[in-house]
């Protein structure tokens, strides 16, 4: 984003992330969002949002620290599911969409596809899996989780590319921004 941060780009009149973590807040699920300790303007997007806030002590190790600082301020015997903060089409009726069929097969491995059936996020992870993800290293996300346990996975298609799309730099966005007729920019400490 050449120094701006993606997770306060505005989506909907707010910095993403504190749309995102609304969204998870819809599910009726306790949320946790693991946070970088030099990012002040990513906690500050999450006040007032009944979140836990975790620390990722080594954020330089990659989205495995992320992952495993946000499971382990998790009680065990508990499934996860594991939602990136920069899915900016990611809606409340996506999440408990997957959450109610989670629900309904909770041994299962779900994961969030487009409505095309490419595979993205979020994904829910049994209990069972815990101890798999916290062996994770450097930034491949759970994927070699998901390719050892590829018979317990199951897709759920979601509206349109809402489980896919990911803006990774400035004129990411503002394609993105064009395409759905939204001339918001960012602003404030996130901004270009």
């Amino acid at each position: 984003m050449r120094g701006g941060d993606k997770l306060l780009e505005p989506v909907d009149g707010r910095p993403l992330l504190s749309r995102i973590a609304a969204a998870a807040l819809a599910t009726g699920l306790p949320v946790h969002v693991a946070l970088p300790p030099d990012r002040p303007a990513r906690r500050a997007a999450l006040q007032g949002l009944a979140v836990g806030a975790v620390t990722v002590p080594d954020p330089a190790g990659g989205m495995a620290e992320s992952l495993k600082a946000g499971l382990a301020a998790l009680p065990r015997g508990v499934g996860v599911m594991v939602l990136l903060a920069d899915l900016p089409e990611i809606t409340a009726a996506d999440l408990i969409a997957l959450r109610d069929a989670w629900q309904a097969e909770p041994e299962a491995i779900l994961r969030g596809a487009a409505e095309d059936g490419t595979p993205g996020h979020p994904v829910c992870f049994p209990c069972d899996l815990r101890d798999d993800l916290m062996t994770l290293q450097g930034d491949e996300g759970a994927r070699s989780v998901l390719v050892r346990h590829r018979a317990r996975l199951r897709l759920i298609r979601l509206p349109g590319r809402h489980a896919t799309t990911d803006l990774d730099t400035p004129e990411d966005w503002a394609a993105w921004r064009a395409a759905r007729g939204d001339g918001a920019r960012a602003s404030g400490p996130g901004g270009r």
